[in-house]
């Protein structure tokens, strides 16, 4: 009840085929083709070079954490001794 049973699927392949023709629906079936497998292929891409940025990411954050812990007085100390020298260097021209 509802449903659409084999004869009216026939019909309308029929109908479609008159309408388009054979070599049409070749042609629009082989693009159809093409354009799936370039999906297919741009996925399986993707996939491979997420993993290996993953694998880049992990080799670099294992890079980064090589470093000292500084505390906040050290870390502007530099940024006024470079201020002192630019007042010096002034006073000198």
């Amino acid at each position: 009840m509802g449903g659409i049973s084999i004869w009216q699927l026939l019909i309308i392949v029929a109908i479609v085929v008159l309408l388009f023709g054979t070599k049409k629906l070749r042609t629009l079936g082989s693009d159809l083709g093409a354009s799936v497998k370039g999906f297919k292929k741009a996925m399986s891409d993707e996939e491979t070079t997420s993993n290996q940025a993953t694998t880049a990411n992990k080799e670099e954050a294992q890079n980064d954490a090589d470093f000292d812990v500084k505390s906040i007085q050290e870390q502007q100390q530099p940024s006024v001794k470079t201020e002192e020298q630019k007042s010096q260097n002034k006073e000198q021209v």
